[in-house]
């Protein structure tokens, strides 16, 4: 059994098709000076026809994914047009007379370098789709148009290195029982797609195959656990066999729980929303039932791109979601840049501790002119639905009241040009540093509720970098520091009379669902694709029992014990409380 990455939900037993690995491998190519604008025609003709191939794709695959998932070959085109890209490939082309396609390749290559270097899943992500374009760039500026022939007798399980969101696009569903890859990110648009295809997906599994899979090869591949069987015995086929059954009925019981609220067995109501980076995500949350969005991460429309976005775009957005979402919340967090994430439209000095230096709630307190443009912009929308304005990485009280005097100057402002905006808005804080949980009580008087960040906190609590390898198995979100940090900031909310929220990857973590209804959390904002796993699980517990199981968690000296501790719960006595 080989464990990697459950990307899309489902079971699939089937022979293995593998994918060839083919990487483009450009010698040096020095054009004449005089061959110049030949050169640069040839690059803008494969634009064109590399966005006219796109633009036939969103129109075929649009009756297989639905109209939200088919937007990603818009952000495709989006790429083609960006000023950024284009001028690092037209600077190439002219200052070292090099040939469209080298300019090209050594552009995707920069890109996909810089996006893979930042600690952030989500732009590690976007590193593919850059890859993506610009291989069909390259494709048209070569005149190579060599597709791999997929099996047309029987359906298969597709094995391969990693896939495109252009491959996929070419692939049959009805001939693809699942997908195996060796890398790729749970949130990329390649996962987006396998979900809206319901095509079972595993990632993550390089280095973890004791020998290469082969065509042929009998896999069992599970979407939910996140495990490739490769020729398994009769019992595990047997076993899988009566797990898929289950899974299908499981399936069509998920679907029926999106009109229902999700409320635990003795009553308490738990609200879900969802996370998002993009207007364009509300669509396909509301169709999973959320409650609203929980997380606008707004630092997204600062992404490659040249120029800082004007109030006016940041607006339209922002005034977009709102809208989609009727009455539902809508919580925009302001910009959260620094760290790993450096936008080429704001340069950033190299420091030698990131994390611990010039970002987020920093950056906007000094930047003050773009801080104020952001926070009118987010004015401006409420008036279009139910806003509210939430400040990352807050660790004091001066921080707060600062923030907030710029929001005030900002409403100020904008009622003095006569121009529609919220004149009140509820405004929250990103409980993500320790100083900060540690000083909830405080900072409670001052916002109407705390969303905490789990995936920063448990960072700073431990000390350790989960991207660096050598010490990626000291981060350990149910460690009992962090248990007791999350007590005292729900203890303080309460207090207070404030909500709190948890917005970070333990939210969507079932297994963490009896210590939240143990905390009194309100309200658990998580990725769209987990809205369902969680609220089934909400309904099947006891809220009462689960405030009767905080005790002995808080008095757990291991994580280890309290792992124990969350799994015999969840998985004894789920379905018997009542």
């Amino acid at each position: 059994m080989i464990k990697g990455i459950g990307a899309s939900s489902g079971i699939a037993m089937g022979r293995a098709f593998v994918v060839p690995t083919w990487e483009w491998d450009l010698p040096e190519k020095i054009i004449d000076v005089s061959d110049l604008a030949g050169e640069f025609e040839k690059l803008y003709s494969g634009i064109r026809s590399s966005k006219d191939e796109l633009e036939h794709i969103k129109q075929d695959i649009v009756e297989v994914i639905g109209k939200e998932p088919s937007h990603i070959f818009d952000a495709h085109m989006a790429i083609l047009e960006d000023p950024v890209f284009m001028n690092e490939i037209e600077d190439i082309i002219e200052r070292q007379s090099k040939a469209a396609e080298v300019a090209v390749k050594e552009v995707i290559d920069k890109f996909v370098d810089m996006f893979n270097g930042i600690d952030d899943e989500y732009m590690k992500e976007r590193a593919l789709d850059i890859k993506d374009v610009g291989n069909r760039l390259l494709k048209h500026l070569l005149g190579d148009h060599e597709e791999t022939i997929l099996p047309s007798d029987e359906p298969f399980i597709l094995v391969g290195k990693e896939l495109t969101p252009s491959q996929l696009a070419h692939l049959d569903p009805s001939q693809v029982l699942g997908v195996a890859m060796m890398l790729g990110g749970m949130n990329s648009h390649t996962s987006i797609m396998m979900r809206a295809m319901s095509i079972p997906y595993v990632l993550g599994l390089e280095g973890k195959l004791l020998r290469p899979i082969s065509t042929g090869d009998f896999l069992i591949l599970d979407g939910d656990e996140g495990t490739v069987y490769v020729n398994p015995d009769d019992a595990i086929i047997f076993k899988y066999q009566e797990r898929k059954m289950k899974w299908l009925r499981s399936r069509e019981h998920l679907q029926d729980l999106v009109g229902h609220a999700s409320i635990t067995q003795d009553g308490r109501e738990v609200h879900l929303a969802a996370n998002m980076s993009s207007d364009k995500e509300v669509e396909k949350a509301l169709s999973y039932g959320a409650s609203g969005v929980g997380l606008f991460r707004t630092e997204m429309l600062f992404m490659d791109r040249a120029t800082i976005p004007t109030e006016q775009e940041q607006y339209e957005v922002y005034a977009r979601a709102a809208e989609c979402l009727g009455d539902k919340p809508l919580v925009i967090r302001t910009l959260d840049i620094g760290g790993d994430k450096k936008p080429d439209c704001w340069p950033l000095i190299s420091e030698e501790n990131p994390f611990l230096g010039y970002r987020a709630i920093r950056i906007s307190l000094d930047r003050k002119d773009r801080f104020k443009s952001q926070l009118r912009a987010i004015l401006r929308a409420a008036v279009t639905g139910n806003v509210k304005v939430m400040y990352p990485m807050i660790s004091s009280l001066a921080e707060v009241r600062e923030a907030n005097a710029m929001l005030e100057a900002a409403k100020l402002e904008l009622m003095a040009e006569g121009v529609p905006c919220a004149h009140h808005i509820e405004v929250g804080i990103m409980i993500e540093v320790p100083a900060a949980a540690l000083i909830a009580d405080v900072l409670a008087k001052e916002v109407s509720f705390f969303s905490i960040g789990t995936n920063d906190l448990v960072q700073y609590t431990l000390a350790v970098d989960r991207m660096n390898e050598k010490v990626a198995y000291l981060y350990e979100p149910f460690h009992p520091a962090v248990i007791r940090l999350l007590k005292c900031v729900a203890d303080a909310a309460k207090r207070a009379g404030i909500s709190v929220a948890v917005c970070g990857e333990l939210a969507s973590d079932v297994k963490a669902l009896p210590l939240w209804l143990g905390l009194g959390i309100q309200e658990l904002s998580v990725s769209v694709h987990s809205l369902l796993q969680v609220k089934q699980q909400v309904m099947r517990l006891s809220a009462k029992k689960c405030e009767e199981l905080l005790e002995p968690l808080l008095n757990c000296g291991s994580s280890e014990e309290i792992h124990a501790l969350l799994d015999e719960v969840n998985e004894k006595y789920a379905c018997e409380w009542t």
